[in-house]
């Protein structure tokens, strides 16, 4: 009898350092798939002026191709969501990654500009599998603070790569050219694709999918849209990236041309900002179970306000400086970390019966808000942050009042 016992817990334990082992695997890979995105966009910036003179254009010319690549990506979210939602998670993902991998490696041969927006746009279609399907076998996984947490270590982890992505895209340039940075995004895709082949199971089993036709998909897009928490769960992630990409996209001209600071030193205080949108993610992570989810996001989104308000009231005031300026967008960055992580649980979490389609709409959701305030920051020039501030400050504003509409309708 005792060696019976023994026996048991001992297959008990190692079943549970089995699981153990396959939800790290997992956790791996789905940081690899949100690294995709993030490496795609920032890792060849510093090789923009070489590719404008090897590919004959101007800056605009160049820009393009990032452009193509973020409406590839959007596009991709719309398509490949619902395809999981139908087809399961682990063929899309694997075809994805394999299409990337090709179009990247290709982007690396083309002779113009021409075929490099075209390859982009197919680079970015396709890598959007694994973002939006990735997000979608979490909420396969796990729910509740479990789903959180999980959403909280893929927050801090991924939140490394807009960090590393320049620099070790400018070290890849200065040894080998701009080709070279495609040659290793093309790397990476196919290393996303041999990870999701070994780490990613199938989440979504055959009695869980989605049938029927196109009327059907529309349907299942209009149910999710529908839902009256998840649209505020939603929109609160939207307005949250809207207020980031506002800085995104600004921060060079407030950095430089209003703060005065160096190149060296506004790449350093940008990185400060990622590096404080990871903490909060690891901080969430820690807190996941203890504190509901609804309650953190309701002091993320506070805090993206409070912080984006101050710093519009000191930039009218005239009275904005850097120590302020940093201080207030760390404090910014921190909320962004928690909203971002626990918008994406609470709003996937609303429909488990179509997480992908719901995956797909947060994406695009993100993408689309970004795309229309971004431009509004550098209304006023390039020597005044009044307009960068109000535009994150009314992103802010809308994140606080669609938190409370999902809080009220959950």
């Amino acid at each position: 009898m005792p060696r019976s016992r023994s026996r048991s817990r001992f297959r008990s334990r190692s079943r549970s350092r089995s699981r153990s082992r396959s939800r790290s695997r997992l956790t791996v890979a789905l940081v690899l798939l949100c690294f995709v995105g993030p490496l795609s966009t920032d890792m060849y910036l510093p090789a923009f002026p070489r590719m404008a003179a090897e590919l004959r254009t101007d800056a605009s010319g160049v820009q393009l191709t990032l452009t193509s690549f973020l409406a590839g990506m959007t596009a991709g979210h719309l398509v490949f969501g619902p395809l999981s939602d139908r087809c399961g998670r682990r063929g899309p993902l694997l075809a994805g990654a394999a299409v990337c991998a090709l179009a990247t490696a290709l982007c690396a041969l083309t002779p113009g500009l021409g075929a490099l927006v075209v390859l982009r746009f197919v680079a970015g279609f396709s890598g959007a599998a694994g973002v939006v399907i990735g997000r979608a076998v979490v909420a396969d996984v796990a729910e509740g603070a479990a789903a959180a947490r999980l959403f909280a270590i893929l927050t801090t982890l991924s939140g490394t790569a807009p960090v590393v992505a320049p620099l070790a895209g400018g070290a890849v340039i200065g040894a080998t050219g701009w080709r070279g940075v495609f040659w290793v995004l093309a790397g990476v895709a196919l290393l996303v694709a041999a990870a999701v082949l070994v780490a990613v199971p199938e989440s979504l089993p055959p009695s869980r999918r989605r049938t029927g036709s196109g009327g059907e998909l529309l349907r299942t897009v209009r149910e999710v849209a529908g839902d009256s928490a998840y649209r505020g769960y939603t929109l609160a992630y939207a307005f949250a990236f809207g207020a980031l990409f506002c800085y995104i996209a600004g921060s060079p001209f407030l950095l430089q041309n209003v703060l005065g600071l160096s190149v060296g030193v506004s790449s350093m205080t940008f990185a400060g900002g990622a590096v404080c949108t990871a903490l909060a993610g690891a901080v969430n992570a820690r807190l996941a179970g203890r504190i509901a989810p609804e309650r953190l996001l309701r002091t993320g989104v506070r805090a993206v306000f409070a912080g984006t308000v101050s710093l519009f009231a000191a930039a009218v005031a005239g009275v904005l400086t850097v120590a302020g300026c940093l201080v207030l967008m760390a404090v910014v960055c921190g909320g962004l970390g928690l909203v971002l992580t626990n918008a994406t649980s609470l709003a996937l979490a609303r429909v488990p019966a179509a997480a992908g389609t719901g995956s797909a709409l947060l994406g695009t959701a993100q993408s689309a808000l970004g795309a229309v305030v971004a431009p509004l920051a550098g209304l006023g020039g390039a020597d005044t942050a009044v307009p960068l501030f109000a535009v994150m400050t009314a992103c802010g504003a809308g994140a606080v009042v669609a938190a409370a509409r999902a809080g009220r309708a959950g």
